[in-house]
């Protein structure tokens, strides 16, 4: 199993020097990608921006969106256009994971209906296929750049019956957006379902997230960022995933040993802290 690792880009007060030493020590240390996850109503760095700065410091990780919600953007034609962008900056490094989300504010933000957002992504992915495969859209022909191997790889992250038919149909595989090694191997089972009714060749990858925080401070790191990143939750649901964050060498073993039994092709662990030092404690900690 891949071990990749999250960008802190979501952490709040990130700094620029955090963020690329942080991208430069986690290719030196062997990890397989580097993640984001992605909101509007929160103080946080754009998913693909932050990417694109990750880009332009590092040459092997893979680049990967763990997920951005493409529905609220609006404009698929500029989120297959934004996409592709960073990939021709990573030499095609991007892995381009998308879901719906679950947060009504930021749909408001957006001014786009979230009860339409399952629609809405439907849409944006049939749109993507047509503009990484060139086709024409005016005077000037397709929307560029082209993509250095075709398109993004493509991952589709959430748990509804669609979520699966959408990895069937435009995707390379699955993920699973925080949950336990149980709802991975559900989530697997029924997306090669899906891909073996869609007649695809091969296997979809499949891919998973978790939290960390490891050092001094990690208790206090895993509350102070997760209880505010997930107070919408609720104060019980949000103190559980804190909670539930690996603060401890072997804590980060059991997960990674559970994850890759239940299936998992790669598990990327987010950070609580924007310490560039958490990148060698968890290198250390996951044995790279």
């Amino acid at each position: 199993m891949d071990i990749g690792i999250g960008l802190p880009a979501t952490i709040p007060g990130v700094e620029r020097g955090q963020l690329l030493e942080w991208a430069r020590r986690a290719e030196a240390r062997g990890f397989s990608s580097l993640g984001t996850i992605d909101r509007i109503v929160y103080p946080n760095l754009e998913s693909l921006i932050a990417l694109a700065a990750a880009a332009a410091v590092t040459e092997r990780i893979r680049l990967a969106t763990t997920i951005l919600i493409a529905p609220y953007r609006a404009n698929g034609a500029l989120v297959a256009k934004q996409a592709a962008s960073v990939d021709v900056i990573a030499n095609g490094r991007l892995v381009f994971g998308v879901a719906v989300g679950g947060r009504e504010d930021d749909y408001a933000a957006s001014g786009v209906d979230f009860h339409h957002r399952g629609r809405i992504m439907d849409e944006m992915l049939d749109e993507w296929s047509r503009v990484w495969a060139g086709e024409s859209f005016g005077t000037a022909g397709g929307i560029g750049p082209e993509p250095p191997n075709g398109r993004p790889q493509l991952v589709v992250g959430g748990g509804a019956d669609a979520v699966y038919e959408r990895v069937a149909k435009h995707a390379d595989g699955w993920i699973l957006g925080g949950g336990t090694p149980d709802q991975l191997a559900d989530g697997k089972a029924k997306t090669e379902a899906a891909w073996k009714a869609a007649g695809r060749d091969g296997a979809p990858r499949i891919m998973a997230l978790a939290y960390y925080a490891l050092g001094d401070s990690a208790q206090q790191d895993a509350d102070r960022y997760l209880k505010h990143y997930y107070a919408w939750l609720g104060d019980e649901f949000a103190g559980m995933i804190a909670g539930s964050a690996a603060k401890d060498p072997a804590t980060v073993q059991g997960y990674l040993q559970a994850f890759a039994d239940a299936g998992c092709n790669e598990l990327i662990l987010f950070p609580c802290s924007p310490d560039p030092g958490q990148v060698d404690l968890l290198a250390d900690a996951a044995g790279l």
